[in-house]
């Protein structure tokens, strides 16, 4: 299973199970797609940057059967950071590596570099920059204090921000992998919960598996992943756990609250998917063995909490402008990302 924005890798790892891959093998291939894929705006080479016009990535794998897992953060300059994490978890005795540390070791693994700002992304922050910013905090940077400029271009995440896959491979195991760009316009150094084992995913071969897109801020606070396996392990089903797994996130209270996309599967094969405070069209990809294609299913809506639509901020209409920018761009023939990219942007 995959969220919306999997589509582009789904039907590889597919493939692969159907062939009998492990489930880890499989769906690292897949979410590599994900990450290569220029009409994803969220996920690898043209995500959108920080604050500072950096586009850092975040990824994560996790094998169900020895609850080894591997994740990086912050990392600059490396196409794939889901194969990164992966040989963090199969080369070294720890979990998470993040900024100038994660970035030593994929030089050390000859992991492939390349430039992650795409046309549609530069001209998005630049647009932002001249907008957002006064004339002495441009002359200033990037000496500008930044706090308050994070406030002001952040809208609410809609759930299509990251790339989630789960699988259950002919074995038995169960695996998860996620990648990200993370919020645009992000503080520098910023860490969403894609790779923070037990709030963006976890994996328990025994029991289930879960991942989670949307403001990671939310299930960082709630320990969202694990959560949901736990409560399978208490005896619940997987709609029951992601279902008392929503009702934990009741309990927030200020901070970033917006919406949050719950996909689970069980160690039967059986899955939920919830959108919380989602919006029609919220979808995943499902594919099991029997199946011709991965197939389309919208996600079950839950409102938690009704005023958390997208404000017409500056990072907002930096994107309306990226959106006609890579619009011209394909017109002329150029290599920007589509012009009708699978978009996390303000839906007004």
């Amino acid at each position: 299973m995959s969220n919306n924005e999997g589509l582009s890798g789904i039907g590889a790892s597919a493939d692969l199970l159907a062939a009998g891959a492990l489930a880890l093998d499989a769906l690292e291939a897949g979410v590599r797609l994900v990450e290569a894929d220029p009409s994803v705006w969220t996920v690898g080479r043209g995500g959108w940057p920080n604050l500072l016009g950096t586009v850092e990535l975040d990824a994560s794998v996790m094998d169900g059967d020895t609850l080894r897992s591997g994740a990086v953060g912050a990392v600059a300059g490396f196409l794939h950071p889901v194969s990164i994490a992966r040989q963090v978890l199969e080369q070294l005795p720890h979990e998470l590596l993040v900024g100038e540390g994660a970035m030593r070791f994929a030089r050390e693994i000859g992991a492939e570099q390349g430039e992650l700002l795409a046309d549609h992304a530069r001209v998005a922050w630049s647009a932002w920059f001249q907008e957002a910013l006064r004339e002495d905090e441009r002359a200033a940077w990037p000496q500008t204090d930044l706090r308050k400029l994070c406030w002001q271009s952040m809208d609410p995440e809609i759930g299509k921000d990251t790339t989630v896959f789960l699988g259950l491979d002919g074995r038995g195991s169960l695996a998860a992998a996620t990648s990200t760009s993370g919020w645009g316009w992000k503080y520098p150094g910023r860490l969403g919960d894609s790779p923070v084992i037990g709030a963006g995913s976890y994996a328990d071969s025994r029991y289930g598996a879960c991942a989670c897109t949307g403001v990671g801020e939310m299930t960082i606070r709630c320990g969202t992943a694990r959560a949901v396996v736990l409560y399978m392990k208490m005896g619940l089903t997987v709609a029951q756990a992601v279902d008392a797994a929503v009702d934990d996130m009741r309990a927030l209270k200020g901070g970033l609250v917006g919406r949050v996309t719950i996909h689970a599967i069980d160690k039967a094969g059986e899955h939920a998917v919830v959108a919380v405070n989602g919006e029609p069209g919220n979808h995943y990809w499902l594919w099991r063995d029997g199946f011709a294609a991965p197939q389309r299913h919208e996600a079950r809506i839950v409102t938690l909490h009704p005023h958390t639509g997208s404000a017409a901020t500056t990072h907002a209409r930096a994107e309306r402008h990226a959106r006609a920018a890579a619009a011209a761009l394909t017109a002329l023939g150029g290599t920007a990302a589509s012009a009708d990219p699978q978009f996390s942007g303000d839906p007004e």
